[in-house]
């Protein structure tokens, strides 16, 4: 028995269109889940496309043995409607599953972490489905091709069909349904893509004919075998066909009958399981939450780029593009000093002699929520900023939330190819482009600070945010110093206090130091303001943790820049100091004493 809906191929071909598009867009709906817990470095995308090609391959496997065992369709699509369910489901548990592994891993093992615990979310979250998604290939090659003359045409216009699909669910998800809808309503509607395929199948009524499974079975009992030119032979003889005689062939279609009532009961079942998963997890699953314990956040989003969250209060405002990896912003509304890296980094505009110039040209590379842009223009005069910003949401929040001035003039373009097509020169150019645990290789390398170097003015000034310290030698900060050494002559750092930046400040000809010295000297004569009282102090602790920085060896370049394990190193170390009380009373009194603890 075949379905009507078969009777034409093309809907195989349709299908193995949509199984193409719907893997792609699992595996960036996977990044896009796993990037505010885990970064999207290029370590974790590594371990997407690990772990999905692992997944392909399985499928492969056991969806060729299963045709070649059972070559009915009906399996194939019921196969498809598990795999639909397990997508729609994660949105709704996903999550949970990332936030339970990276809770269970971080107090159980001691080095490794964002690749262990990434892998493992990515094996129990993602792994399933995708196996299943690998079997319709095979699958689908059993049921299309009837003979070696036509094998090889079939296999090509399949393997067409799911790589066309698989543009599509390339580019659908990140230029259309992830900016407008978000993650977990991507995952949704490709969900109900398959779903509807597996409806529309399983809807069509049955008809006579000699289908895949129908041809198998009657080469099998009736001992044919195809030759290499695809014409029958016989297998067994006079003998086989006595036998075949003796058979009471009216028992077959009863036989087959039955098997069928059985089989469609089966599948209206699995159809009807699936809807009601569906619709449940459009219910429960739709939020776009990767915060789910915060209830008090202002803003929560997704950008081409990033998951964003704005948290604020009365005092400020916080911006965030991850939920495990502490901030990346926060305004204070009263327009104080914060005592975070941007007042420390007001420091390169002094050295750059802001205070005996009549205009200051600024630029920052990673403009962020512009709150170095606002410090600048409060407390220096004649004070001209440009930022440069590659997600273009961020500075739509900037203005909504962090009180960026729409004078401010922010292009939407990567920093270094900024640098490559502007032909500007600046004073000061602040370097903040190093987000959560992500640093842009590209924006670290000899090659990125000596283009730096090049758009800065003689006396100008470059200063660099470093958010992870590094303890070991040979550690990211390390690595990013020793690069910068070899270009400019004059190299300071200053150590953040109460959090893990360092801000680094280059220059070629004189000094840094004897820079900021003079630069504080400057206010002793003169009447001060409030803001210039604020500022000294916080310029004076700058200065009290300046600390030369002699180069050594480690450089970055174009062709080798490490970033991402040198990143997970440091990542090792900030969770080891974090969590070494809960880690000692772990393995002291077990899970039931942290327990008791937390």
């Amino acid at each position: 028995m075949n379905r009507r809906i078969l009777r034409n191929k093309g809907y195989l071909y349709v299908t193995e269109f949509f199984a193409g598009m719907s893997v792609m867009a699992v595996e960036l709906g996977a990044s896009r889940l796993l990037a505010p817990y885990f970064s999207s470095s290029q370590i974790v995308w590594t371990i997407i496309i690990g772990t999905i090609m692992i997944a392909m391959a399985l499928g492969n496997l056991y969806g060729g043995r299963k045709a070649d065992q059972n070559p009915d369709p009906d399996k194939l699509y019921a196969r498809i409607i598990v795999a639909a369910c397990w997508i729609a489901l994660i949105p709704a548990v996903g999550k949970y599953v990332i936030l339970a592994v990276s809770g269970l891993l971080i107090f159980t093992i001691n080095s490794n972490y964002l690749v262990v615990a990434a892998f493992v979310a990515c094996m129990l979250v993602f792994v399933f489905p995708l196996f299943l998604l690998g079997t319709v290939t095979p699958s689908l090659v059993k049921f299309t091709v009837e003979s070696l003359d036509e094998g090889g045409s079939v296999v090509g216009k399949l393997n067409a069909a799911n790589t066309i699909g698989s543009i599509l669910g390339t580019f659908l998800p990140t230029f259309v349904t992830i900016p407008a809808v978000g993650t977990a309503i991507t995952f949704l509607l490709f969900s109900g893509v398959l779903l509807v395929l597996c409806l529309l199948y399983f809807v069509s009524p049955r008809v006579q004919g000699n289908d895949s499974e129908g041809r198998a079975e009657e080469r099998s009992e009736s001992g044919l075998k195809e030759t290499a030119e695809g014409e029958p032979e016989e297998k067994g003889g006079k003998e086989t066909e006595e036998k075949q005689d003796v058979e009471p062939k009216e028992q077959k279609p009863e036989k087959r009958k039955g098997k069928t009532s059985e089989s469609d009961a089966k599948n209206k079942l699995r159809i009807t399981l699936g809807i009601v998963i569906f619709a449940a997890c459009c219910v429960f699953g739709h939020e776009s939450s990767f915060a789910f314990w915060q209830e008090d956040l202002t803003y929560e989003g997704e950008s081409v780029y990033n998951y964003l969250q704005v948290y604020e209060d009365d005092q400020k405002a916080v911006l965030s593009t991850n939920v495990l990896f502490g901030v990346q912003s926060v305004y204070r509304k009263e327009k104080s000093l914060t005592g975070m890296y941007y007042d420390y980094a007001m420091a390169a505009p002094l050295m750059a002699g802001a205070r005996a110039k009549d205009s200051t040209d600024i630029l920052i590379l990673g403009m962020g929520t512009g709150t170095f842009a606002t410090q600048c223009h409060r407390y220096f005069d004649g004070i001209h900023v440009e930022g440069v910003e590659i997600d273009e949401k961020i500075t739509d929040l900037a203005h909504e939330y962090f009180a960026l001035s729409e004078d401010t003039k922010v292009t939407t373009y990567d920093g270094r190819a900024y640098l490559a097509a502007d032909k500007g020169k600046y004073d000061v150019i602040m370097v903040d482009a190093y987000q959560d645990i992500t640093i842009p290789f590209q924006m670290s390398s000899v090659e990125f600070f000596t283009m730096v170097r090049d758009h800065l003015k003689e006396d100008g000034v470059m200063v660099v945010n470093m958010n992870m310290r590094g303890q070991k030698e040979g550690n990211i900060n390390e690595y990013l110093s020793d690069t910068i050494a070899g270009v400019f002559d004059s190299v300071y750092t200053a150590d953040v206090k109460g959090s893990t930046n360092r801000e680094l400040f280059a220059c070629c000809g004189s000094d840094i130091g004897e820079r900021m010295q003079k630069a504080l000297e400057s206010y002793s004569d003169t009447d001060l303001t409030e803001d210039d009282a604020q500022l000294i102090a916080m310029m004076q602790r700058v200065e009290g943790e300046l600390v030369e920085y002699e180069g050594g060896s480690y450089i970055l370049t174009d062709d080798k820049a490490p970033v991402e394990l040198l990143g997970m190193q440091v990542i090792d170390d900030l969770i080891r100091d974090e969590v070494s009380y809960y880690k000692d009373i772990y393995q002291q009194d077990g899970l039931k004493g942290l327990l008791e603890v937390l």
